[in-house]
C-alpha cells in the first residue's frame, strides 16, 4: 500500500459556541448548580473535531465524570419541571457488549436539539475475554479508549476549554492522519467497526491513514472480528454513510486496500456464475466511473437519492447477472442479497438497485435507436413487444415511455448506468484511456434530450384514461390476465397518441374489442 503526504489542515484555537449551543451548555451548568453537583460535562468526539475545523455539527455527545447519563438527563427532567418548562421523554439506549456497543446512552430534546449523554468510560478485560468490565474512568482513560486521534478531543463545558488528553489529537487534526489513541490493533479488537470507522473519516476529510493503522486493520485477526463480531446493520450503517459521503470512492478504495471488500460485501455460499479474479476492482472501477460522469453531467441532474443508489448500483454491477438460490431455490439477485443481508439496508433500496440494472440493460438495445437513427421499422425489442398496432414513427416513444414508466424517477440513474456498458455491453477496462468521460456525458445528454423532448420525463406519472372497470363493462371481460393486457395496451395507445382523449380511446378500445371477438 502506498503512502501519501499528509495534508495541513486549518484549526481554530478556540471553539466558537452558537446561540443554541451556549442555550444548551448554560442549561446544563444551572442544573450542576442548582443540586449541588460535583459533576464535570465534556462533549466528546466528533462536534470538538468539526467545531474546530471550523464546521457546523448538531451531534452533541456528552460525557459524565460521576453518574450515568441517564441519571443526569433526569436530573434535567427535574430541573426543567421545577421552573416550569416542557419536559420531553428521556431515550434509552442499552449497551450491548456482543456487539462492541459497551455503553448505555441517553437522549434527551434541549432547546430542540437532541443531545446525547454517556459516562466517561474505563474497560478491565478477563482473560481470554474480549468483552470488557466496564467502570467510571478518568477523561484520560476515556479519551484513549476512543476509536481515533481526531476524535479523543474534549470541550470542558465547566471550563469553556479544549482538552487534548492523548497529547496527539489536535497534532494529528493539523497534520491530517487518522490514527488510533493506542495501538490499533487492540483498539480495533476492542471495536471492530472502528476500521470502518478509520476509513470513513479518512476519505472524508482526505487524511492519510497511519502506516500501523492500516497493517492492523488488514490482519487476519482484525478481518476475522469484524465479520464474527460486528452486526451487519452497523457495518450497512458506516457503508452507507461513506456511501452518501463526499469521497465515496476513495472509501471503497480504502477498503480493497486493506482487503476488506469480500468482509464487508459478504456474498452467498453459492454463486452463479463465480465471480471473476479482481472482480472487486472492477467494481470499483464501475463506481469511480460513475461519479466522475455524475460530476461532469452536473449535480443538479441527480438529488441525493438518486446519487446515493447510482453508487450502489455500479458497485455492484459486475453482480448483475450474478445470482444465487434461496431456501425456495429460486433464483435471487445478489446484488439483492448484499443489499439487504450484508449491508441490512432497506428493502426498498435492493428493490431500486436491480430495477436500474434491469432498466440499465434495457436502455442499452434503446440507445441505438436513440443516438445512431437505427430504423425501428422492423425491429422488435425482446423486452418491449408492442400489443397494439401503431404507425412505425410510434414505436419508439411506446418502448422509451415504457422503460421510463417502469423505473419511474431514477430512469436517469438507470441511463448512467448503461452509457457505462454501451455500446456492447461488456466488461470494459475502465482505465482513463477507455472511459472517455466526455464522450459518455455527450450519449447521456443526448438520450436525456431525446426522451424529454418526446414528453417522457414524467410519463409515469400519467394515468390510464381508462381503468379496469372500464374495461370490465366495456368489454365484457372478468378480472385476469385479459385486463391486465387491455391496461398495457392502453397505455401504449396513450404513449402512441399523447394528445388522446378518453373518448379516442374508449372508440379505439371498442373498434380493437369488436375486432378480436370476431377473431375468436
Amino acid at each position: 500500500m502506498a503512502t501519501a503526504s499528509p495534508p495541513r489542515v486549518q484549526v481554530k484555537d478556540k471553539i466558537d459556541l452558537t446561540e443554541k449551543e451556549s442555550q444548551i451548555f448554560n442549561r446544563l451548568l444551572e442544573v450542576i448548580s442548582h443540586f449541588n453537583l460535583n459533576t464535570k460535562l465534556r462533549v466528546a468526539g466528533g462536534w470538538v473535531r468539526d467545531k474546530l475545523l471550523g464546521k457546523d455539527c448538531y451531534d452533541i455527545d456528552i460525557a459524565i465524570d460521576n453518574m450515568l447519563g441517564r441519571e443526569f438527563c433526569e436530573k434535567v427532567s427535574e430541573y426543567m419541571s421545577s421552573t416550569g418548562e416542557e419536559v420531553h421523554s428521556i431515550g434509552v439506549i442499552q449497551c450491548n457488549p456482543d456487539q462492541s456497543k459497551h455503553l448505555e446512552t441517553a437522549r434527551m430534546r434541549l432547546f430542540d436539539v437532541w443531545v446525547d449523554f454517556v459516562n466517561l468510560r474505563s474497560e478491565d478485560y478477563c482473560e481470554n475475554s474480549r468483552i470488557p468490565l466496564m467502570r467510571f474512568g478518568t477523561a484520560e482513560e476515556d479519551a484513549y479508549r476512543r476509536d481515533l486521534t481526531i476524535n479523543s478531543l474534549f470541550y470542558n463545558i465547566n471550563t469553556n476549554s479544549v482538552e487534548d488528553l492523548t497529547g496527539r489529537g489536535i497534532a494529528d487534526l493539523k497534520s491530517g492522519k487518522i490514527m488510533t489513541p493506542l495501538p490499533p490493533k487492540e483498539t480495533f479488537l476492542d471495536d471492530p467497526l472502528r476500521v470502518l470507522r478509520a476509513i470513513r473519516f479518512g476519505a472524508r476529510f482526505g487524511f492519510v491513514l497511519d502506516v500501523a493503522l492500516k497493517e492492523a486493520a488488514a490482519s487476519d485477526e482484525v478481518l476475522a472480528a469484524i465479520g464474527e463480531k460486528i452486526s451487519r446493520e452497523r457495518i450497512g450503517h458506516e457503508i452507507d454513510l461513506m456511501i452518501s459521503g463526499s469521497q465515496p470512492v476513495q472509501a471503497v478504495t480504502y477498503i480493497c486496500d486493506l482487503r476488506l471488500f469480500w468482509v464487508v460485501f459478504n456474498l452467498p455460499s453459492r454463486v452463479e456464475p463465480a465471480t471473476p479474479d479482481e472482480c472487486e476492482r472492477l467494481c470499483l472501477a464501475y463506481m469511480d466511473a460513475a461519479c466522475n460522469l455524475m460530476l461532469s453531467i452536473g449535480a443538479c441532474t441527480f438529488n441525493d437519492e438518486q446519487r446515493r443508489l447510482a453508487l450502489y448500483a455500479t458497485l455492484l454491477l459486475p453482480f448483475r447477472e450474478t445470482v444465487y438460490r434461496d431456501n425456495k431455490k429460486k433464483k435471487v439477485p445478489v446484488a439483492d442479497f448484499i443489499i439487504r443481508n450484508s449491508l441490512k439496508l432497506k428493502v426498498k433500496d435492493a428493490e431500486t438497485v436491480i430495477s436500474i440494472h434491469h432498466a440499465c440493460n434495457k436502455f442499452a438495445t434503446l440507445l441505438p435507436f436513440i443516438t445512431l437513427g437505427k430504423d425501428v421499422q422492423n425491429a422488435e425489442l425482446e423486452w418491449g413487444k408492442v400489443l397494439i398496432d401503431v404507425p412505425v414513427t410510434s414505436k419508439l416513444r411506446i418502448w422509451a415511455g415504457l422503460l421510463v414508466r417502469e423505473i419511474k424517477d431514477f430512469w436517469k440513474v438507470g441511463l448512467l448506468v448503461s452509457t457505462l456498458l454501451y455500446p456492447d455491453g461488456t466488461e470494459p477496462e475502465l482505465s482513463d484511456e477507455h472511459f472517455n468521460v466526455h464522450e459518455k456525458r455527450a450519449l447521456f445528454k443526448s438520450v436525456e434530450d431525446a426522451i424529454i423532448k418526446l414528453g417522457l420525463d414524467k410519463v409515469w406519472e400519467v394515468k390510464p384514461l381508462l381503468n379496469g372497470k372500464d374495461i370490465m363493462s366495456i368489454l365484457r371481460l372478468k378480472p385476469g390476465p385479459d385486463v391486465r393486457d387491455w391496461t398495457k395496451k392502453i397505455i401504449e395507445w396513450q404513449l402512441a397518441h399523447p394528445a388522446g382523449t378518453a373518448d379516442e380511446c374508449l372508440e379505439w378500445m371498442k373498434e380493437t374489442g369488436t375486432k378480436r371477438v370476431k377473431i375468436e
